[in-house]
């Protein structure tokens, strides 16, 4: 029989000849990106939620467009607003975890109770709450975890499908766990994605039809049920008198009214002229002209309506028209440039917005991530070297700037800058027109979503035009709009791209090769750029804030050197006008002002 000394040398032995046996992963109340989470296990509410707010009443809201669909999950139709999604929250449908508003992306417990996972995340282990449930009373299994994953993959977006399409395999673990292996396909972000998918009923759900446009109400887990519904018009939710996690601390302080209507307006001065006349309680503003000089009706005079400005610490949003690479005209990186460098924001700004608005020069503005101004780190640079190409001299150093004019419209050196941009790009000037090496007039069309952003298109053709350029612009429906986005069927196209503090695989489908082809992304751009795809592969899986902040600098670089984007401008702080009977917390959350968190208080109007 051996003695203990000989077991213990032989332990040794093993230990040297194999190394040190890795730290077992213990199950977690949260998990961040990177770092540790803010909160501890027994925190009691989230920072920017009031915990004593009082449930009850009934709040508007307002949304641009249509709908002929209550499946936002799916490439089919144009999903209803409200019922999954950032601005409304997530009111019908809910994930496993809860994304906190106030750190860069950490998650924390709602379906799930637990997550776990090891150094390496290579797998990930949720542990459901034995007191979730759906609407309908049925209890969320482990059974209505595995149906969700599958149903995404094989009949959502394609992003879900990216997402759920790192799963090697699902092990049931127990009665309510799932343990989710990788495969090679994974990433660090890989458990935070999943996470964040919704949690549907297998009981309840046709997976056959589920990727075909239809208006009847999917049951969820969430604090709400679809009450009412006018196609295209309007959908009324209801409060959900027995929902299961209304007293967990992630939600407390959140989904405080009785009643959530969101009503679909064509254009948004109608949308205006209802919450005026009260008819819509919240209200949003990103135009600066109305917010100078638009809310001076008797009921902002007399305290029945409030004006209020946020702060938040996130980039700006990316506002741009988007130039379609799949197109001949655009496929020219030097053609770009040119083009971008001619839009006059100067004199835009102070015409058209009374000089409310910053200039964009980074795809993360007003953050630590935006490499504006700053001069690339070794560390960068070294990130860059097998890119060569990618990144011009100035915004490698940190110096560029995009072109300024006078402001009066009439400006001739900035002219002659974008003249000898084009000049050089194979351009020249015939008869008045601007003409390629063959003698092909340079030509495009604006597409937009409806004439709320004619005004800014019509000043970027204005001085296109002065160099010959001809550019049109087509104002359609929503639903017109929405099928010729996600076909790709643009020259150029207005656009949108919110930031956060921890961009990671979403990027993959903006700017990814791999979404460049697949129909339905948000690469509007058609970008295909190994720089791209190499960036944001080590962006997903860097371990420390620091690293990742310098791998985000230098794809901000690759991505300002494509000039898939012509920047224009950003709003420094958020805007948001309210009737008065609408009340909230007082802390803002590091991301700004959270509608979910709000609350209805006194005599509606």
């Amino acid at each position: 029989m051996p003695t203990k000394s000989l077991l213990l040398a032989c332990s040794m032995l093993m230990t040297v000849a194999f190394g040190a046996p890795a730290a077992r992963a213990k199950p977690a109340h949260a998990i961040a990106m990177q770092g540790k989470p803010a909160l501890p296990a027994d925190f009691q509410h989230m920072p920017y939620a009031n915990p004593d707010a009082p449930k009850g009443g009934r709040v508007v809201y307002a949304w641009q467009g249509s709908f002929d669909s209550l499946n936002p999950f799916i490439v089919q139709g144009d999903g209803a607003r409200g019922l999954f999604d950032t601005d409304f929250g997530n009111n019908v449908f809910e994930p496993l975890m809860m994304r906190s508003k106030d750190e860069a992306f950490t998650l924390y417990p709602l379906i799930a109770e637990s997550v776990e996972t090891d150094d390496a995340r290579s797998f990930v282990t949720f542990t459901l709450n034995p007191n979730a449930k759906f609407s309908d009373g049925q209890p969320i299994t482990v059974d209505d975890v595995i149906f969700s994953l599958e149903l995404f993959r094989d009949k959502a977006r394609p992003i879900y499908q990216r997402w759920v399409g790192v799963i090697d395999r699902m092990e049931r673990v127990g009665e309510r766990g799932l343990k989710l292996v990788f495969n090679d396909k994974a990433d660090r972000e890989s458990p935070l994605l999943l996470a964040g998918i919704p949690i549907l009923p297998k009981h309840a759900i046709d997976r056959e039809t589920f990727d075909r446009t239809s208006l009847k109400p999917m049951i969820g887990s969430g604090p709400y049920i679809i009450d009412n519904v006018r196609p295209g018009e309007q959908v009324t939710l209801k409060r959900n008198p027995d929902y299961w996690a209304k007293d967990l601390p992630t939600k407390r302080g959140f989904d405080n009214y009785d009643e959530i209507r969101i009503t679909y307006f064509r254009d948004p001065n109608t949308m205006f002229e209802a919450f005026k006349k009260g008819l819509v309680d919240v209200f949003p503003e990103d135009q600066t002209g109305r917010w100078t000089t638009g809310y001076n009706f008797p009921a902002v005079a007399d305290g029945r309506v409030r004006k209020e400005t946020f702060d938040k610490q996130t980039p700006a949003d990316m506002l741009g028209f988007v130039l379609n690479t799949r197109r001949p005209i655009f496929q020219n990186r030097d053609v770009r440039r040119a083009l971008a460098g001619l839009f006059d924001f100067e004199w835009s700004n102070r015409n058209l917005f009374n000089d409310a608005y910053q200039r964009t020069t980074s795809y993360f503005d007003g953050s630590e991530l935006s490499s504006t101004g700053r001069p690339a780190s070794e560390a960068e640079k070294s990130l860059l070297a097998p890119y060569p190409d990618a990144v011009r001299p100035d915004i490698l150093a940190g110096t560029w700037t995009p072109p300024k004019s006078d402001g009066s419209g009439r400006d001739r050196e900035f002219l002659r800058q974008g003249f000898e941009a084009l000049k050089a790009a194979g351009y020249s000037m015939q008869n008045g027109r601007m003409v390629d090496a063959k003698g092909k007039p340079l030509a495009f069309e604006i597409l937009l979503n409806g004439k709320s952003s004619e005004q800014i298109s019509m000043a970027w053709q204005g001085t296109l035009a002065r160099l010959g350029i001809t550019v049109s612009v087509r104002s359609v429906d929503a639903a017109q709009y929405l099928q010729r986005q996600r076909t790709y069927d643009f020259d150029a196209m207005l656009m949108r791209y919110t930031s956060s503090l921890s961009p990671g695989v979403e990027q993959q489908f903006r700017w990814g090769s791999a979404s460049a082809k697949a129909p339905g992304t948000y690469n509007f751009a058609g970008v295909a750029e190994p720089a791209i795809d190499g960036l944001i592969n080590q962006m997903v899986n860097a371990r420390d804030r620091d690293e990742f902040v310098t791998i985000v600098r230098a794809y901000d670089r690759v991505l300002l050197s494509g000039a898939y984007i012509v920047p224009l401008y950003y709003q420094p702080q958020q805007w948001v006008a309210s009737w008065s009977h609408i009340h909230r917390p007082e802390q803002t959350s590091v991301y700004g002002y959270q509608l979910p968190t709000w609350w209805s208080e006194g005599t509606a109007r």
